[in-house]
């Protein structure tokens, strides 16, 4: 997997630009990666609800669940699907809208200095071993890319929102994702 650091894209990947971000404080301070889950309704996985999220073209009116979340304004840089497909929302110099109110390491505003990695999928059910591999290959290709980056500052949102936020869930395998970056 490759980057293009020029234009802060991931080689070969959909690209639907989401309104929701703006520039990072330091665009060369990417010191982090935070990884969480989204399904759409909440624990269905396919169809196109996420892109309207993530693109304010959620309709509210579509399922009971978006009318709380229509308003939203959230983004993440990258989405990987149960497939392993990548869709990129947000370069990565820029600043995505996924962490909210957050913490790491004493500092506030995680979305300034992090990535963030949408996994499909919920705090319920396991996630795929293609995903996990899509996540390997991008992981590593943001740490060759971004010399702040390193395999040992990889977070899930629960642990920067905790009471707040549970993603990526119990059914995400950490371990497994550390023996595969060691591969």
């Amino acid at each position: 997997m490759n980057i293009d650091t020029q234009v802060g894209l991931v080689v070969g990947a959909e690209y639907h630009c989401s309104p929701n971000h703006d520039e990072r404080p330091d665009s060369t301070d990417i010191t982090g990666i935070v990884i969480h889950n989204i399904s759409l309704p909440p624990g269905e996985f396919g169809g196109g609800w996420i892109d309207d999220l993530f693109l304010n073209k959620l309709d509210p009116k579509a399922h009971p669940y978006f009318e709380a979340i229509a308003d939203v304004r959230v983004s993440a840089h990258v989405l990987i699907r149960r497939d392993g497909q990548l869709i990129q929302y947000v370069p990565f110099h820029k600043r995505a809208w996924h962490a909210g109110v957050s913490c790491w390491d004493g500092l506030e505003r995680c979305n300034d200095f992090t990535v963030g990695i949408e996994l499909e999928g919920c705090d319920e059910q396991n996630f795929e071993s293609s995903q996990y591999q899509a996540l390997v290959d991008l992981i590593k290709a943001l740490c060759h890319c971004y010399p702040n980056l390193t395999l040992d500052r990889i977070i899930g949102h629960q642990d920067i929102a905790p009471g707040r936020k549970t993603d990526p869930g119990p059914y995400f395998d950490w371990q497994h994702l550390h023996f595969l970056l060691t591969q």
